[in-house]
């Protein structure tokens, strides 16, 4: 589910800025725990997956998959 509260504006991607893990907002399940991201202030919106991972974030393991960690 899209966010409009913290940083987010709608934006589909939520980076977690304490993990460098982004996050699908379209696809977003439990253990992604978003609402304490944006609570704790570590989310920063992106665009596009392809920005995400240009600006060094891995994929959820959960919403996105294919986590290289």
């Amino acid at each position: 589910m899209r966010r409009y509260s913290g940083n987010m504006n709608g934006e589909r991607y939520l980076g977690n800025t304490n993990t460098t893990e982004v996050h699908d907002l379209d696809n977003e399940q439990t253990n992604c725990q978003i609402d304490e991201i944006i609570k704790a202030g570590h989310d920063k919106p992106f665009n596009s997956l392809d920005a995400a991972h240009s600006a060094g974030y891995d994929n959820c393991a959960y919403c996105l998959g294919g986590s290289t960690r």
